[in-house]
């Protein structure tokens, strides 16, 4: 008896992701829970450097910005609800001191630009297609930062809109490291602050946005997977969110998280992740009696593993 529809995934035989490559991602919240995966097993890998970027247009901005190494100054922050903020950045940025906001901006703009140059993949998750428009600057905005909404101008990006944003990107990043793989998803968190319908409908736009570059020959460096898809069918109980009932709880995370293994991840990087694991639990763990010649031994231990480790991957950091 099948009780359960699966989503058909098929594994990458090329161009995989092991302890070698070196991983950028971009976009919504669920790529930090993607993110934190890589970062727990001690991949390469840079996330979010600007914070978490809903919408397209504000992963397209943050990617030429970066390519061309834009210099964020005064004119690029104002001072909103006694902190520093910058439209083009999430608020996990924003500083009471506008030198510190200006300093991390920047500093972000040179990590990503490295980064983009140096990846061997790069991961955009799209969120929403639904944008705000800052009335007096005429620019769509990465976040509000509570501004007031008369401030701002809604609207829902076309299927068009979101095509010619996603081929900026890819066109952009291919100019400076043709070697990269772009893997596109679609974020299984709703944005029912937007209504129901309304987030449905701006779902399919991202879909129909991103299989619009797929189904384009000059694009075969652009991969799709189906996160939104496999929460959508396959984790379509209520058991699988969050308290919120909107966002994938842990186990959903996993599940995603072991199909993801399964069609990116190189077969050889499992002895390793396995031995990091081991090193990561071993760090969480808490002695009942941290003096005890046992507990020392194990400490002993573990930091023969963890210098074996780095012996080989030197980048890795405990």
């Amino acid at each position: 008896m099948k009780l359960q529809t699966t989503i058909p995934i098929e594994k990458q035989s090329n161009n995989q992701i092991d302890y070698q490559s070196n991983i950028l991602l971009l976009g919504s919240c669920f790529v930090e829970n993607i993110g934190d995966k890589f970062e727990y097993f001690k991949f390469q890998n840079l996330q979010n450097p600007f914070g978490i970027l809903f919408h397209p247009k504000a992963i397209e901005t943050l990617v030429l910005n970066a390519i061309q190494k834009k210099a964020y100054s005064d004119k690029d922050v104002f001072f909103q609800n006694e902190q520093w903020h910058c439209f083009d950045a999430h608020s996990r940025l924003s500083d009471a001191s506008k030198e510190t906001l200006l300093q991390s901006l920047n500093d972000s703009i040179k990590s990503t630009n490295s980064q983009i140059f140096e990846s061997t993949h790069i991961i955009i998750t799209l969120g929403t297609a639904w944008v705000y428009r800052d009335i007096k600057s005429d620019t769509i905005v990465a976040n509000c930062h509570k501004v007031p909404q008369k401030q701002f101008t809604k609207a829902l990006l076309t299927i068009n809109e979101i095509s010619n944003s996603l081929q900026n990107i890819v066109k952009s990043i291919c100019k400076v490291n043709p070697k990269a793989k772009i893997i596109f998803t679609v974020s299984p968190v709703r944005h029912v602050k937007d209504g129901f319908v309304e987030n449905t409908q701006s779902k399919a736009h991202l879909i129909a946005a991103i299989h619009n570059v797929l189904s384009d020959k000059a694009y075969t460096n652009c991969f799709y997977f189906p996160s939104y898809e496999i929460m959508l069918d396959e984790l379509r109980d209520y058991r699988f969110y969050a308290e919120d009932m909107l966002h994938p709880n842990a186990i959903a995370v996993q599940y995603i998280w072991e199909k993801f293994k399964y069609v990116w991840l190189a077969l050889h990087t499992d002895k390793t992740m396995n031995d990091v694991d081991v090193i990561q639990k071993g760090i969480e763990h808490r002695a009942f009696n941290p003096n005890s010649e046992a507990h020392q031994k194990f400490l002993q231990q573990l930091e023969i593993k963890k210098q074996e480790l780095q012996s080989e991957f030197p980048y890795m950091q405990f």
